[in-house]
């Protein structure tokens, strides 16, 4: 699998080798994530000899769009097989597994992630009778959530990542928090900011408990005074977060801005680049990630790796850039619990990832060259094993979208 946009409807692309490049040919798809290449995500047309060199350098194989430019020689041609015929067996759940990736941690951090959703769910379900904020039984739940991210950042997100379901909003501003402390943590913020931090993040869309259930569940488009109701629970949540005592200036800051945009189009606001505070920033991207992520009444969710590689097309755009790069550091371009086939064919889930070597995350495998479900797990560690077993060069070829190949990511890893 190619890496790139799917093909439109009426394009005709073909696989080639790269030494069949030319200039004037457009190239749609790589055998490599585009994310680091300097060409753009949408693909590129090779105006130059030097444009090829560079493909070439990087690639075995490419994409190219014959009606978007030159069409290739025949010969360079690459004859592609057929897709297997039939759906593989889900392989049986990798009992413990975590258990053996993480260690102890694990049950740690399944035990701060319960905690913590039940505390967001019945302070939440207070708000909504009437009740107040309990911002002291919040801040503690984050406190227990911390302590596993600073012992091993890698586990929490694992954990969140396999157990999303239920109330979109409750489980949504847990994954904000989290996604937000483990961000915080990498670009060095200390314990009482990135406390405030994972806080404001868990409550920015706090208001929301206070709209209509139909109108938070409408799947249809809606109309612009819809639109204005929805806008509206930003001010009610800084209406709420300002009535509860004990909560920093910082999270009423990440409550009212978390919507605005580094070009401006953003909202309650409309500020622009360095007039958003920084914590806000932060907030607004892990919200708009977290979201493309997420099951939605109006949109289905997207896979980590494509969630990431729609953050760095808006850098500079919605988000600064340098925060974007910083969250790719943070999170990885094919992030925890992506489905990821490799350059050998087989198939696994992205288990950690490595801060410093972005492309080569540790991935278990879960599926053979062949598709077939393996009997056991085989961790591998992208930054250490370089090639495979025939000696070629070992390299994510591209991640999958959720539920490839019959792969329900959650059922794996049963206790």
């Amino acid at each position: 699998m190619l890496i790139g946009p799917a093909p439109a409807k009426g394009r005709q692309t073909l696989l080639i080798r790269v030494d069949g490049l030319r200039p004037g040919m457009f190239v749609a798809e790589l055998d490599r994530p585009w994310l680091g290449t300097g060409f753009p995500l949408e693909g590129v047309r090779l105006g130059t000899a030097a444009d090829v060199r560079r493909i070439q350098a990087m690639c075995r194989h490419v994409r190219v769009d014959t009606l978007r430019g030159v069409e290739p020689a025949l010969h360079y041609v690459v004859q592609e097989e057929p897709p297997p015929a039939t759906t593989p067996a889900k392989p049986a759940p990798f009992r413990g597994l975590l258990s053996r990736v993480f260690g102890a941690e694990v049950a740690a951090a399944q035990a701060a992630h319960t905690g913590l959703e039940t505390d967001v769910r019945e302070v939440m379900d207070g708000l909504r009778d009437g009740g107040k904020l309990d911002a002291d039984r919040l801040r503690e739940g984050v406190d227990t959530m911390l302590d596993s991210i600073t012992r091993n950042p890698g586990a929490l997100p694992w954990v969140l990542e396999m157990r999303r379901k239920g109330d979109y909003i409750y489980q949504h501003g847990l994954a904000c928090s989290i996604w937000a402390a483990a961000f915080g943590r990498h670009l060095g913020f200390e314990r009482e900011d990135l406390r405030d931090l994972a806080l404001g993040a868990l409550l920015c869309d706090v208001g929301k408990v206070r709209l209509s259930g139909e109108l938070l569940s409408k799947t249809g488009r809606v109309t612009a005074e819809e639109l204005g109701q929805l806008r509206s629970h930003v001010a009610e949540s800084r209406r709420i977060v300002a009535e509860t005592r004990g909560l920093s200036p910082m999270v009423a800051r990440i409550v009212e801005h978390h919507h605005e945009r580094h070009d401006g189009s953003g909202y309650p606001g409309a500020l622009r680049g360095n007039a958003i505070p920084m914590p806000a920033r932060i907030a607004g991207l892990v919200d708009s990630f977290d979201a493309m992520v997420s099951q939605r009444p109006y949109a289905d969710s997207r896979s980590p790796h494509q969630a990431v590689m729609e953050l760095y097309q808006a850098r500079d755009r919605l988000f600064q850039a340098e925060l974007v790069e910083q969250f790719i550091r943070t999170c990885g371009v094919y992030p925890t619990g992506t489905l990821v086939e490799l350059t050998d064919g087989s198939v696994g889930v992205v288990m950690s990832v490595n801060t410093l070597k972005r492309l080569r995350p540790t991935v278990m495998l879960l599926l053979d060259a062949s598709k077939r479900p393996l009997d056991d797990f085989r961790l591998v560690d992208l930054a250490e094993v370089l090639d495979d077993a025939d000696g070629e060069p070992l390299n994510v070829r591209g991640g999958l979208p959720q539920g490839a190949y019959g792969i329900d990511r959650a059922a794996l890893f049963l206790d």
